[in-house]
Order: structure tokens, then C-alpha cells, then sequence
């Protein structure tokens, strides 16, 4: 399967920006399945300095800044992916007790253990609370192949929690998702590995882009698409398996990844310091397209 993406982020300010530093995490990494065709930012206005870097996670990473005042930014990534997945999905019956997993997580030195275990370990945005440990615990019967756990978890959060976008923003705490039980896909994404990490089980957060299905015999509206999240877990031996909370599903093909994290704050799409600027206001449109 072939897409093209094309994501653009629009700022408008109220007074002149005389001078700003960002950073973009917008052009979709490499996987074992995915390989990024094509990937470009236009900046306008033109950056003073632009640079890519690999960060520590992997992913692609730009750095750019302005020092011409500006009252408009505007930030456009087009990707070409294409993703080759095999179409079978892993059976999560046939996966390992997840206390085995835990287990063998805390002793596995090899390169891919190590870095499996730093995804145990609390992040700023995912607090692994007893409140998180007793959501996980009705998954997490004893000795239960971990993968069907994990999916099991995944459908919980699915049924027992409403997709709201009005009610959180990025700051929002983990505590109110789950005591009122709403929010959207980063928010089920962190809660899901807050849970894992309660257990002692490493996941890891994955940003990137769900192609919108329009309703039958309707044609699709230009950037009627969005930027989503979902969670991977890992099991020794095995490797990463993917997990969508917000949809209830294994990502398959119509899943293109940006990259992965601890979570949010390590695969942000565009952040930055201006000086100046006033009031300010943001437009954001995503367009999936098959190629």
C-alpha cells in the first residue's frame, strides 16, 4: 500500500515574530515495514537555518529557525509511504505468560533488552500510578499470554471510554481520563501505557497518520484527515507489536507511522520558543491519500 501525506501547520500572529527556534518531527521514519519514499518540509518564510538530525529514539527530527519578523508560519510535510506489511497479525494466545515477560525484560542485557527496558520507566506525560495497575489488573489475570492481555486491554479502553475531543488538552492529567473516562487517541494511547508500565511491561508511544474513510457515495473532503496515536508493547524475542486503543484494533496497513517515543513529548509534531508575536492563532489540516 501507497500513500501520500501531506500535513501542514499554519500560525498567525498578531504582532510581528522577530525571531523563533522549532523543532519538527513530521517526516515519517523507516520500519521494518514502512519505507518514507519521498519526505519534504516547506517552511515559509524561508528558515534562516535548517537541519535534520536522527534522534535519540531514531526518528527524523528538524531543526529550523527564523530571524526575519514574520507575522505567518506556515510548516508543510509531504511523505510518500509505502508499507509493506504481510497482512497477518500476530495471535495473541500464542505469546508468552506476560509474567514471564516481565521477568525475562528485567534481565535481558542484549541491545534490544536494554533499550526495550527504558520503555518501563515513567515519562512526563505517562505516570504509572496504583489506579493504572488496578485498571490493568482485570486484563492481566495470572499467567494469561501477554499479547492477548494487552489486547484485551485495548478492547476495554475501547468500550469503557468515550472519544471526546473537547474535554482534554495535552496537559490534561492521566487521573482525570480515567476517572471520567474520556478524551482522545493520545490520551487512550498514554493510558494504555501507563497501564503496561504499572505491570512492569514495557510500551512505548507511536504517533502518525489514519487514513479517514468518507461516508458512502460521498467524496472525501480535503484535509478531513488527522495525526493519531496508538501504543506498541514488546515481547522478548519477538519484538514490538502495535496496539490501537481508539479503534479497537492491530494496526495493519492503513497505519503510517512518524515515529515512537516514551510518549508525547518525545514525537511532538511542531514545537518551538517565539519571542514576541502577541496573540496568536493555528490552523492544522491532514490529508491521506492512496496512491
Amino acid at each position: 500500500m501507497k500513500y501520500r501525506v501531506i500535513h501542514k501547520t499554519s500560525y498567525g500572529y498578531s504582532h510581528a515574530v522577530p525571531l523563533c527556534h522549532n523543532e519538527a518531527c513530521l517526516l515519517p521514519r523507516n520500519t521494518e515495514i514502512q519505507s518514507c519514499l519521498h519526505g519534504q518540509l516547506w517552511i515559509t518564510p524561508m528558515p534562516t537555518r535548517l537541519e535534520e538530525r536522527t534522534d535519540f529514539f531514531g526518528n527524523r527530527s528538524h531543526y529550523f529557525a527564523l530571524h526575519v519578523p514574520h507575522k505567518n508560519l506556515t510548516v508543510t510535510a509531504i511523505s510518500d509511504i509505502e508499507i509493506s506489511h504481510s497482512g497477518i497479525i500476530p495471535l495473541p494466545a500464542n505469546s508468552p505468560p506476560w509474567e514471564q515477560v516481565r521477568a525475562k525484560v528485567q534481565h535481558d542485557n542484549s541491545p534490544a533488552g536494554l533499550e526495550a527496558r527504558g520503555f518501563c520507566l515513567p515519562s512526563p506525560y505517562v505516570e504509572a500510578t496504583p489506579e493504572m495497575l488496578e485498571y490493568a489488573q482485570a486484563s492481566f489475570t495470572p499467567n494469561r499470554p501477554v499479547l492477548d492481555a494487552v489486547r484485551d486491554l485495548t478492547r476495554r479502553i475501547f468500550t469503557d471510554f468515550t472519544y471526546d475531543p473537547n474535554f482534554t488538552t495535552i496537559v490534561t492529567p492521566l487521573a482525570e481520563v480515567l476517572a471520567h473516562k474520556r478524551g482522545v487517541c493520545q490520551d487512550f494511547a498514554h493510558l494504555q501505557i501507563a497501564c503496561l508500565r504499572a505491570l512492569g511491561l514495557p510500551a512505548r508511544y507511536v504517533s502518525g497518520y489514519l487514513e479517514t474513510q468518507p461516508p458512502p457515495d460521498k467524496p472525501k473532503l480535503r484535509g478531513a484527515d488527522a495525526s493519531h496515536a496508538w501504543l506498541a508493547a514488546y515481547v522478548p524475542g519477538e519484538g514490538w507489536t502495535d496496539f490501537d486503543p481508539t479503534n479497537n484494533q492491530i494496526p495493519t496497513l492503513q497505519h503510517i507511522t512518524t515515529a515512537w517515543g516514551r510518549d508525547y513529548g518525545d514525537v511532538t509534531p511542531l514545537k518551538g520558543i517565539i519571542f514576541g508575536g502577541g496573540e496568536h492563532t493555528l490552523a492544522v489540516s491532514v490529508d491521506v491519500e492512496r496512491l
